[in-house]
Parts: structure tokens; C-alpha cells; sequence
């Protein structure tokens, strides 16, 4: 089974201060320095055990597509190393590899043999590439002429008809259409459940939450954060809203004393959340049935500092795995919140009066926040405010899922 080890990993690049610096320091020995390093990655140490999978995150320029190439090997580390056990197969940037006048078929002669497959191995496995690809003639075809889906598709049926120990993604796959990514997320829990490494860099919360088992969270060039997927997301959440990409007032760990719920909180403190309650308590976890209600009261207090006219407050339901099932805020709603008295507790309610979940347990996430997102300015976000459980209803007929649809079962003909 296929495993990788990451051990005091950087990539630096030299910026010279002149045209040439470069030219000065090859000619001339002993020259003083005419570059400046700058480090895109830096002090990175983590392993990844077989058949664990691991995702990446982080905002656009921590460093996430540069670490994948330097465990692919596509570009040399300036620092550290990196081991691979096992046969490794990747997709990285949209089309890395591809000749763009060599047919598809060609190219993928070439790929698989890259990746230690011989050509009469590859030619049995072509039929399944052209299949799982769904191209049609195209992979006859040059592969300048293709779309950046159809370039998506034959690179990713070619990664993985060779079934590696490790699969290295970069964000590629969100290129392709609805249909095929539904096709690549099966194949790759399809691989998953059969042992295979996956190492997975994505914007996409969920597809990390159900691929993964660890998160790692990069920040201009550095590890910030190593866990659990939920937490590691929570937190990243909670930096987005920070000054300079930095969170404000970031808290760990329980966040709410009474109940020991483990999440995080953060925000400039200009609007308060004071209580959560579930159907008017907020010391107990309500167990309720499929289709009850579910009134979720929120008690703020606001500053003189904040525009009640641009106040928000949001919830957001979430599945034991963090997976996000519902969430609005009253901007979505373009509900009126009415006078807010500063400094002075104010109650709102959220009333859900059908709550067809299945069962389980779930989580509430609560914010405040001005306009539409707590990415302009967030004042209080709270994560796990409050849990409540869904226990099967007498009568209802069983169902698999997250929700309970409305649902009438006719014959036709």
C-alpha cells in the first residue's frame, strides 16, 4: 500500500533586483548576492499513511498546487525531501503532460507508460480510458481540440486506469461538468474503500469531508493546521473573515462550558451572540422526530459601532460529519430585524416547522455578521452553539439519507 513522507519541505525562488543580477552572479565568482529568496513553502513535515487520505487547504497563494508538484516530483524542492512508497499517479494543472498535437489515444500511451505501465498493458487498459472518459471520437483527435472538460476526463480516466496506491488531485476536477465529477468522486471512494492513498487539494468543504480523514491548512507557505477535517475546516472559516487573512479573536477548543461542545468562535466582538436556545433551552440536546418542529432562538447584543440597518444573523444545520444541510441568514431572507437597542439584549427566532432530516445528529452554527457574508466583517460566529438529535417517527416509512422528501408513489400504465 502506498505511503509518503514529507520532511522539512520548502521551495524558494530567487527575485533578482536587476536584469543582470542573474547574468553577474554565473560570470563572476565570488560576486556578492544580487537575488533575494523568496519562499513559497516552507518548514512543511507531515506522513501519510496507507490508505489514509488527506486533504489540502487553503486560500489562492498559500502554496497548496506547489506542494503537489513537489511530491509528483514536476519541480525540485529547494529544502527537505519527500518519500513515496508505492506506484503514484496524479492530476494537477488542467492538461500538464498532454502534447497538444499528439492525439488523445497517444497521449495516453505516453502517460501510462510514465507511469510504469508497458504499451501492451496500456493498449488492454485503452478500452476502459476511452469508456470512463465518454469522448467519443475525440480521442482520436488532437488534443488541442478539445475542450478543458474533455481534457479533465482523459487525464483523470488515464490517473486512475492504472488503479495507483497513491492519487494526487489537485483542483482540476471542478473544471469538469456535474455528470463526470459525480463519475470521479465515485471512483475515487470506490478506490478509497480498496486501500489507496489519496492526497487531495480542493476549495470544496464537503468533497474534503467525505474524502478525507485529516485536513492539513497551509498559510503563505506554511502548515497552519493538521486534524480533523471539521475542525481544520471550522477554523479556516473562521481566519476568512480576519484583517489581513488573520482571524479575530479566534477561540478553541469548548466553546461552550456547560455543554463541553468542542468547536471554534471568532469575530470582532461588535455584536455579541449571548444564548442559543432549541425550542426555548439551552442546557439540554432536544431528541426530536423526523418532520417536528424546530424553533432556534438567538440572543445578541449589539454596540453603537455596528449599522443595525446592515445586521445580519445566520444559521447553518450541520450532520455529525460537518457536512453542511441547511443554512440562510436574515439578508438571504430580506427579513426586518426592526430597532436594535444597543447594548441591550435582543432575542430573534428562527422558526423551522417541518425539520425532515433523517436520523442522527446535528449541530447549529450561528453568526452575526454585516450584509450578506461574514466575509466583509464578522462580528460573532459560532460554531456547535447549540446539537439536537433526530430520532425515526412511528408511522413515517423508512427512508435512506440525509432529508425526508414529500414524496407520492403512483403506477402509470
Amino acid at each position: 500500500m502506498g505511503h509518503l513522507s514529507i520532511r522539512n519541505l520548502g521551495k524558494s525562488y530567487k527575485r533578482y533586483h536587476s536584469r543582470w543580477g542573474r547574468l553577474r552572479e554565473w560570470i563572476v565568482p565570488g560576486a556578492a548576492t544580487a537575488h533575494k529568496l523568496i519562499w513559497v513553502l516552507r518548514n512543511i513535515d507531515f506522513q501519510v499513511a496507507p490508505g489514509e487520505s488527506v486533504g489540502i487547504i487553503g486560500r489562492n497563494g498559500a502554496g497548496k498546487s506547489t506542494l503537489l508538484k513537489l511530491v509528483m516530483g514536476t519541480s525540485a524542492a529547494s529544502e527537505g525531501e519527500v518519500r513515496v512508497g508505492g506506484r503514484m499517479a496524479g492530476l494537477l494543472e488542467l492538461g500538464m503532460g498532454f502534447h497538444p498535437d499528439f492525439t488523445g489515444r497517444q497521449n495516453a500511451r505516453i502517460a501510462g507508460q510514465l507511469l510504469g505501465m508497458s504499451g501492451e498493458e496500456v493498449d488492454s487498459r485503452m478500452p476502459e480510458i476511452e469508456a470512463f472518459a465518454e469522448i467519443g471520437s475525440y480521442i482520436d483527435e488532437p488534443v488541442r481540440t478539445y475542450s478543458s472538460g474533455m481534457q479533465v476526463r482523459l487525464a483523470f480516466s488515464i490517473s486512475t486506469a492504472v488503479q495507483p496506491e497513491i492519487l494526487v488531485i489537485d483542483e482540476a476536477l471542478a473544471v469538469g461538468d456535474a455528470y463526470f465529477q459525480h463519475k470521479c468522486f465515485d471512483r475515487i471512494r470506490h478506490y478509497r474503500q480498496a486501500g489507496m492513498t489519496l492526497l487531495f487539494v480542493s476549495h470544496d468543504p464537503g468533497a474534503v469531508k467525505l474524502l478525507c480523514d485529516r485536513a492539513i491548512l497551509l498559510e503563505n507557505g506554511l502548515m497552519v493546521r493538521d486534524g480533523d477535517p471539521n475542525e481544520v475546516l471550522d477554523y479556516y472559516n473562521a481566519t476568512l473573515s480576519g484583517a489581513a487573512g488573520q482571524a479575530e479573536g479566534i477561540e478553541s477548543g469548548p466553546v461552550n462550558d456547560r455543554l463541553g461542545r468542542a468547536g471554534f468562535r471568532s469575530g470582532n466582538r461588535k455584536a455579541r451572540i449571548e444564548a442559543v436556545l432549541l425550542d426555548g433551552s439551552a442546557d439540554t440536546t432536544p431528541a426530536l422526530a423526523i418532520g417536528a418542529p424546530l424553533a432556534i432562538e438567538v440572543r445578541i447584543v449589539r454596540n453603537e459601532e455596528v449599522d443595525e440597518h446592515t445586521f445580519t444573523i445566520g444559521i447553518m444545520i450541520k450532520d455529525r460529519l460537518g457536512i453542511e444541510v441547511f443554512g440562510t441568514n436574515t439578508h438571504c431572507l430580506a427579513a426586518e430585524l426592526g430597532h436594535i437597542a444597543a447594548g441591550r439584549e435582543t432575542a430573534f427566532e428562527f422558526k423551522i416547522t417541518e425539520l425532515n432530516l433523517g436520523p442522527g445528529s446535528y449541530s447549529v452554527t450561528v453568526a452575526l455578521h454585516r450584509a450578506e457574508s461574514h466575509i466583509s466583517e464578522s462580528y460573532d460566529w459560532w460554531d456547535h452553539a447549540a446539537v439536537f438529535e433526530i430520532l425515526p417517527a412511528p408511522g413515517l416509512p423508512d427512508f435512506v439519507g440525509l432529508c425526508r422528501l414529500p414524496l407520492h408513489f403512483s403506477r402509470k400504465a
